[in-house]
């Protein structure tokens, strides 16, 4: 299994923890990623709203340098997989586009022919890898650790682009957690906005979408949230203690990265997965868990 690995901007930025515990468990599983260094953001759905054409041509660059490779995408980010995935299907089902685009690109040599699979982890884990593969693999098993999924709004809307989950009742990240020996939570906010996009406009509202899921699974009984994007990731472990303090509450619920709570149950250090970089201490929750066996 081998991928073009498109980490998007927030992993080398503000989620580093992210990366690394990404390349750590990937290596751990057989994954092989070739880093795409030179790659563009993606625009995060910014860009499209402004030029169309421009977010196209931005994320149709990145294609054809996996193209070149001969690899699919991996990305690690669910707001990444969102606009890839929609770029993707437009630049592959219609042509003109395609022409425009390429056009735009042809000054510098490049060309997309619409040959490029995009795929988040958490896919390639469910579907390359294999849950049967993941759980012969489970050096310490999460029994005992109730957790609560959070998809957020890009992994499953639209699920024209995307198709891999339900996006009213997605299942991937419980079989996932299932398989990791962890007990799943299940409560409405796992499918909604964390409120991310809101913070700079209206950090009320941003808050209380973040901190209304987050006091739910606390409701429900989950000892701990995890997420397949760091953007959602920083809603609601960055901005948790305002959005506590807006609510009148201390929520006080740790939210692992994805990557991060596959490391913990494939016997991945606290150090290797760098879970001292969360606002939240993930200590409550690491109580729940034993050691990982030899």
């Amino acid at each position: 299994m081998k991928y073009a690995f498109y980490t998007g901007c927030a992993a080398k930025g503000a989620c580093p923890e992210l990366y690394q515990s990404a390349v750590k468990v990937a290596k751990l599983l057989g994954i092989e990623l070739d880093e795409m260094t030179s790659a563009a953001c993606c625009g995060a759905g910014v860009v499209r709203e402004g030029d169309a054409d421009l977010s196209l041509a931005i994320n149709a660059r990145t294609f054809a340098q996996a193209e070149a490779k001969g690899l699919p995408v991996l990305t690690i980010c669910g707001t990444c997989q969102g606009v890839l995935a929609n770029a993707n299907k437009t630049l592959k089902e219609d042509p003109a586009a395609r022409d425009r685009v390429n056009a735009m690109l042809a000054p510098d040599g490049i060309a997309y022919r619409g040959t490029v699979d995009v795929k988040h982890f958490l896919w390639v884990l469910i579907q390359d890898v294999g849950l049967s593969k993941l759980r012969q693999a489970v050096k310490r098993s999460l029994a005992g650790l109730r957790v609560a999924p959070f998809y957020g709004c890009y992994i499953l809307r639209p699920s024209k682009d995307l198709g891999l989950d339900d996006p009213n009742n997605p299942t991937s990240l419980e079989e996932l957690i299932t398989a990791l020996g962890g007990e799943r939570i299940d409560y409405s906010g796992r499918i909604k906005c964390c409120g991310f996009p809101l913070v700079l406009e209206n950090e009320p509202m941003a808050l209380a979408m973040g901190g209304n899921a987050t006091a739910e699974a606390k409701g429900e009984g989950a000892d701990c949230m995890v997420t397949p994007c760091p953007l959602c990731h920083m809603s609601l472990d960055i901005y948790q203690e305002r959005a506590g303090r807006q609510r009148g509450e201390r929520l006080d619920m740790p939210v692992f990265h994805l990557p991060q709570l596959v490391g913990l149950a494939l016997g991945l250090s606290e150090q290797d997965l760098g879970l001292s970089r969360h606002m939240v201490p993930v200590t409550k929750a690491m109580g729940k868990i034993a050691s990982p066996t030899s």
